[in-house]
């Protein structure tokens, strides 16, 4: 029995510190605003806004020192979308950028007055995206850094003059209260300061009708703002400016509260109707508005989508509720007793004011959902909701989700169009996105089954019947789209992937990266609003992908290229409709291309002193004319300055088969940055050394990059060294030549090491490589 009494005794503690709502004055809420004013003073766009930075941060930017970057950075979402929930939702890097573009322009608060429609095609995974959303928001605003305080009133019926006698509650009041003094039946107070020795707090009875509570004591009647007005708001707005300004310090946050757009709701707002006619009902009376805002408190806003509070979701079979204006017939006696006049205050309100400061969304725009998106037409243009005669502020955040064919439903509304702000959510055109999903589905452990790189090439080919064809951007960028044959397919669809996952390849020639400029970017980057709309849905990529995994997985072999093509061109014929021709073509060269690269580089040696020792004596002789003689300042070497010299460096530079023409116009360009950046900025200024300077690294990765190409070609028609990868790891493995043996454990091991291959995995790639000619065909 004392274990029960101590784990009830741990419970209640553990409910009472989770759902404590503690009710401050409002001097005390002034006081927490000078304190930390940038918490306190927030409405739900801001608040939404913070809650997105802390769950999604800043974002990475591979490419920080790119001169034509457009903040195409990588948001990682997951604490939003994936941790913590039972269905995740994996936004890839296009849509999170969108998203968080949005957000920030909500913050600045240039889209407020608008609904956000979340538009996509069936199967994008909108509703899950919408619901973890909503979420992380509710969990956020109920804790320290997302909490906010709303507006309730307690009535001091003492300072009102009495009011209150027992012989004059109404006959509803007077049967609870006999109820009440039934020692059987428990009576809870809904203040949390109740003090059961304090006289002001006996005689406790709470009293709920319409999801809204009072509380009434001996002294106080307590009145909660159903609009969720924040406490600020209770200052008249003729004298909210120049209270502020002389309760904040002389300051940058006090700067930002009086010049920015996302605080010009503090002085632009007025209180809902039930607080401004209750201060003008209780200064009248009391003539001391001291008095009156000794009776206005703050409590925390407690956010609840299930019971509809900060957060409402309507789906689209919900029915309109029947009663569109709400009250409290017992709170509305109270009040007018207090005030001796049922005219001054009316206790009235609307659905849209539980989520006033809060979210109001819709799930899909069908049936009932039609009805509701085009009674918020006036309500997000005028931010105003008529109940009866009286005019109900509303200062909500509208989402809404919305399928390509149900657009019709409100086309013939043109005046509703610029109020809406569509946010588009296609399938994912990410690739790495799109590895994370079949991987959170089927286990992270699949990547055992895999070699490396062919799980993400069939996420390749799935994307490849998502995007258009034809790319007028790609197409303007890359003049000759048949250079890059050998690793690329001729719509440059294979291109367009890396750009969307926001990687650079490293394929591409030297005049294709400068003309990659930021206007060419933004043009690819804004075709993806138009795709992800066809092609395999994410639930058709998910089948699909279990029949390849089921049909390709076997023990003790790795899935490979071979099984990737051999089920899309033969047990799955059908799916080929869906991609464009000659893609599997295209990606099987790419993935050869790739694989090639990843031996040489394991197989490369260097000698990174000798290396560095060119780069330096190259950059010196440019700067002189051919046929003269100069010692070289970085290294201290006599250097022949002759055509022959230049050439033989520019080979690991450039490449043997250079013409005469890009190679003069590559030492120009070299010796411009040279003198007017590294040597005047970098060197004499910042007091680099030659080796730290951006010019010098830029030379190190081509001079490197031209040596791996060639690491392979010692090896390629030597069988031994065909048969020692064979055997290796075997009691064979021994009996070869010593050089060999070297080799091939370099290779082996980089390959583990750097490119994530198990041991049979390395094997087996070496042998793909040499029996295909890579080498060769590649050259």
């Amino acid at each position: 029995m004392e274990n029960i009494r101590i784990a009830f005794q741990h419970l209640e503690e553990n409910l009472a510190q989770k759902d404590k709502r503690t009710v401050i004055t409002f001097e005390e809420f002034t006081k927490l605003l000078v304190e930390n004013p940038v918490r306190m003073i927030r409405n739900v766009f801001q608040v939404f806004y913070d809650m997105m930075h802390k769950y999604v941060g800043e974002g990475v930017d591979e490419y920080p020192d790119d001169p034509e970057s457009i903040n195409f950075i990588h948001y990682d979402c997951s604490a939003l979308f994936v941790d913590g929930v039972d269905h995740p939702f994996f936004a890839d890097r296009l849509f999170a950028n969108r998203l968080i573009s949005h957000v920030e322009a909500l913050r600045r608060g240039a889209q407020q007055n608008k609904i956000y429609i979340f538009d996509g095609p069936p199967g994008c995974g909108k509703s899950t995206f919408l619901n973890n959303l909503l979420m992380k928001f509710e969990e956020y605003t109920n804790t320290e850094d997302g909490m906010r305080y709303e507006t309730v009133w307690k009535l001091n019926r003492n300072l009102l003059g009495g009011g209150i006698q027992s012989e004059a509650r109404p006959l509803v009041d007077r049967i609870l209260h006999l109820i009440s003094a039934v020692p059987e039946i428990p009576v809870l107070s809904l203040r949390d300061d109740h003090d059961p020795d304090n006289p002001c707090d006996s005689d406790i009875r709470d009293l709920h009708h319409d999801g809204e509570a009072y509380v009434i004591t001996d002294e106080l009647v307590e009145v909660p703002c159903p609009s969720h007005d924040h406490p600020l708001l209770m200052i008249p707005k003729d004298f909210r400016r120049s209270f502020c300004d002389e309760l904040f310090e002389n300051d940058k946050w006090k700067y930002r509260l009086f010049t920015e757009k996302e605080y010009d709701w503090v002085f632009r707002e007025e209180p809902c109707t039930i607080c401004m006619s209750l201060y003008e009902a209780l200064l009248n009376k009391l003539k001391s508005p001291r008095a009156v805002f000794s009776m206005i408190y703050a409590r925390p806003y407690r956010f609840n989508r299930r019971m509809g509070e900060g957060i409402s979701v309507f789906n689209p079979g919900d029915k309109p509720m029947r009663q569109n204006i709400l009250t409290n017939p017992i709170l509305q006696n109270r009040i007018n007793t207090l005030l001796r006049d049922s005219n001054q205050v009316k206790y009235l309100y609307s659905q849209y004011a539980r989520t006033n400061n809060g979210i109001y969304a819709l799930m899909d725009i069908k049936s009932h959902n039609i009805e509701r998106l085009i009674e918020l037409h006036n309500i997000i243009s005028e931010e105003v909701h008529k109940v009866e005669d009286i005019e109900e502020n509303v200062h909500s955040m509208f989402m809404a989700l919305m399928n390509p064919e149900d657009k019709k439903n409100i086309q013939d509304f043109q005046s509703f169009t610029d109020r809406i702000e569509y946010v588009n959510i296609p399938y994912v055109l990410d690739l790495q996105t799109e590895v994370n999903i079949y991987r959170n589905i089927f286990g992270k452990h699949i990547d055992q089954n895999f070699l490396p790189r062919v799980l993400h090439n069939f996420a390749r080919v799935i994307i490849s019947s998502r995007l258009k064809t034809r790319s007028d951007a790609l197409l303007e960028w890359i003049v000759n789209p048949a250079t890059y044959n050998m690793y690329c397919d001729e719509n440059l669809m294979l291109l367009k992937m890396e750009i969307y996952t926001g990687h650079i390849p490293a394929w591409l020639n030297e005049e294709d990266r400068k003309r990659f400029t930021a206007k060419r970017r933004r043009k690819i980057i804004s075709e993806s609003e138009l795709e992800g709309i066809g092609g395999f849905s994410g639930r058709d990529s998910l089948k699909i992908f279990n029949e390849f995994y089921s049909s390709a997985a076997r023990e003790g072999r790795l899935i490979n290229m071979d099984a990737l093509f051999h089920f899309f061109t033969q047990v799955r014929k059908d799916l080929t409709r869906s991609i464009p021709s000659g893609f599997l073509d295209s990606l099987l060269l790419m993935y050869n291309y790739t694989v090639l690269q990843e031996v040489k580089e394991s197989l490369y040696y260097f000698n990174e002193e000798a290396i560095s020792r060119d780069i330096q004596n190259y950059l010196f002789s440019i700067n002189f004319e051919l046929g003269t003689a100069e010692t070289s300042h970085f290294t201290g070497e006599r250097i022949e300055i002759t055509e022959d010299y230049l050439e033989s460096i520019e080979n690991h530079l450039l490449g043997s088969q250079t013409d005469m023409e890009k190679r003069q116009q590559f030492r120009l360009d070299t010796q411009k940055e040279y003198t007017s950046k590294t040597l005047t900025v970098e060197i004499l200024v910042e007091g680099k050394a030659i080796t730290q300077t951006q010019i010098f690294n830029s030379l190190h990765e081509r001079y490197v990059y031209n040596l791996k190409e060639k690491a392979l070609d010692p090896f390629v028609d030597n069988k031994n060294f065909r048969m020692a990868i064979k055997d290796y790891g075997m009691e064979n493995f021994k009996s070869y030549d010593k050089r060999i043996m070297n080799d091939v454990t370099f290779l082996i091991t980089n390959l583990c090491n750097n490119f994530r291959y198990t041991q049979r995995g390395a094997k087996e790639v070496c042998m793909y490589v040499i029996d295909n000619d890579l080498a060769g065909r590649f050259q």
